[in-house]
């Protein structure tokens, strides 16, 4: 029998033992599932919170069972952290957690998780009080080389205040295409239909609302708004594309940015948006045709491009560890290494650098990463210009004044973290 519970902790084992992402596990479940709203509802919060809290939850469990977790079976580990989540995080009776928790387990199974479970509803662990990276982790979710790294960056006490904004769950962000619609228009709109849309703090197109099902709101087929997180529009007001512009997106998935830069430059204006694989390059058509905009869409590796000619303006979004989206997908808190930096930051000087030839002379670059480790923002731009030493940083109107690099975070500016930085290709 499909149940919340069974859905949340699918979501989890497949996430946390197989390396899937949260949101395309869970809606593809509960697309299969005919669960009421209220039940799809819990099954997203035991599912996202259990994942959001999985450092915390797996010390909690680590302290009371008699075997570490990675000698347990996946669906023990699972049913484990959900249960877990349950008592620690969520006023549901301890019995009504331990129990349903079990029955999610195997016959085999029950025994071992009931006790654990038990244990830690009769003797709930404290949670860490200290100060080190691991301590912040187990309170925040972000793992410790991360926490680290804000360190870093931000300082000791806004390190945390950091960690657990990028732990929250995020506002539903949408861009108005203002080529369908306006602004004004769309959160009149909003309104009528019940929603309470609060206008985004970094871009006069962003509205947000928070929950709701994107596909459900009003205008959605129409093409009236993208799912679109402010700082992604903000990435593209930093590209400043003006009408007639010659534009390449080199790596475009899964569109908005592309339609975004097409509505700008208008019927005279040229967008290439690229993307390495054919699924998702689909992806940025679907988005393009949903929003009425002409994108020409093309499959190819950004790093090695096949595409000739020269633009006005190029855009380089690069694959990166993704941290700065953890509000939305809560494994990206943990699942990205320290280890994966270096590599992440040579493909991303490289994508660059190739996208730097596709530039004319006098054009803009502008080069963004939803993530904030110094390997793949200071550094990788560092790089780019030793390789590219026609390349010249320009400034760019950032919420704290104008800077040739803009770093945003989820606590100061209440969007994903995104880190964003600008150059003129010199004559």
């Amino acid at each position: 029998m499909t149940t919340a519970r069974s859905i949340a902790v699918e979501t989890v084992r497949r996430v946390t033992d197989e390396g899937a992402y949260s949101t395309r596990v869970l809606p593809s479940l509960l697309e299969r599932s005919r669960l009421d709203a209220r039940d799809r509802s819990l099954a997203t919060e035991l599912a996202f919170g259990t994942l959001r809290h999985l450092p915390a939850l797996d010390r909690a469990i680590g302290l009371r069972a008699s075997r570490s977790l990675a000698r347990m079976s996946p669906g023990a580990r699972a049913a484990l952290r959900l249960g877990a989540y349950q008592l620690l995080f969520m006023r549901i009776p301890s019995h009504a957690a331990v129990s349903a928790s079990v029955d999610l387990a195997t016959p085999r199974e029950r025994g071992f998780v009931n006790a654990i479970l038990r244990r830690l509803a009769d003797d709930p662990p404290e949670p860490p009080a200290g100060q080190t990276d691991d301590d912040v982790s187990s309170r925040t979710g972000l793992a410790p080389w991360a926490v680290r790294e804000l360190r870093l960056l931000l300082g000791d006490h806004e390190a945390e205040v950091a960690a657990e904004a990028f732990g929250e769950r995020g506002l539903l962000s949408l861009r108005t295409n203002t080529c369908r619609t306006t602004a004004e228009a769309f959160v009149r709109g909003l309104r009528a239909s019940g929603h309470a849309p609060v206008p985004g703090r970094l871009h006069p197109d962003c509205v947000l609302l928070d929950g709701g099902d994107p596909a459900r709101l009003r205008g959605f087929a129409q093409g009236w708004f993208a799912v679109q997180d402010q700082a992604s529009a903000f990435v593209v007001a930093c590209l400043d594309p003006q009408p007639g512009d010659r534009v390449l997106d080199a790596c475009a998935a899964p569109g908005g940015k592309a339609a975004h830069i097409a509505c700008l430059v208008g019927e005279a204006g040229f967008v290439v948006a690229g993307d390495v694989r054919p699924q998702r390059a689909d992806l940025v058509r679907a988005t393009a045709v949903r929003l009425g905009v002409n994108v020409r869409v093309l499959t190819q590796d950004a790093a090695r491009p096949a595409l000739g000619g020269t633009f006005d303006r190029v855009l380089v979004d690069a694959p990166c560890s993704g941290i700065g989206s953890a509000r939305r997908r809560p494994e990206l808190l943990w699942r990205p290494r320290k280890a994966e930096l270096s590599p992440l930051a040579r493909l991303q000087v490289q994508i660059a650098s190739a996208a730097s030839d596709r530039l004319r002379p006098g054009g803009r670059l502008v080069y963004s990463v939803c993530t904030f480790p110094r390997a793949e923002t200071d550094a990788a731009c560092d790089a780019l210009v030793r390789h590219r030493p026609e390349l010249e940083p320009v400034a760019i109107e950032g919420p704290d004044g104008p800077s040739a690099r803009v770093r945003l975070w989820p606590h100061r500016h209440g969007s994903d973290g995104m880190f964003v930085a600008a150059f003129r290709k010199r004559p």
